[in-house]
């Protein structure tokens, strides 16, 4: 399995649901993306989903685009619906991540589309956590190891 960073988004206002696209992010390991309001809680430290899926969500009519959904992080090429919990995945020459769980979409996604969140159980990415920190660019190759 081989794929590429899509896309990278975060939060840097405390409060906000306003996500900035990057094209480039420094992970820290235990945090999540250096800046991010939503990082170091160990549950998640990153949302991520897998561009398929958000192409098939569209395709459905839910809204779409980079972070539109909640994610940080949108992968190519990467099924992470068969990606089980401790998996991990490179992400460029130095990053790790490791699956924690499935997302569980948030009710937040109510006012984005009221057919959510229950019609995105399951749908919309995993939550992970960052084992080794490094910068990721959009691009860079993503490997399972």
């Amino acid at each position: 399995m081989s794929g590429h960073l899509a896309s990278i988004v975060y939060s840097p206002d405390p409060g906000s649901y306003n996500r900035l696209p990057l094209s480039e992010a420094m992970l820290r390991a235990g945090y999540g993306i250096e800046g991010d309001r939503k990082g170091g809680n160990p549950r998640r430290n990153l949302n991520i989903m897998d561009q398929e899926m958000a192409n098939a969500l569209a395709a459905e009519g839910y809204p779409g685009g980079a972070g539109v959904l909640g994610e940080n992080l949108i992968l190519a090429g990467v099924d992470l619906s068969g990606q089980p919990e401790g998996a991990r995945l490179r992400i460029g020459a130095e990053a790790v991540i490791e699956v924690v769980s499935l997302r569980k979409p948030c009710y937040k996604l109510t006012a984005l589309d009221a057919r959510m969140p229950a019609a995105a159980v399951g749908r919309v990415g995993v939550m992970a956590r960052v084992v080794e920190g490094g910068l990721i660019c959009v691009g860079d190759a993503v490997t399972a190891i």
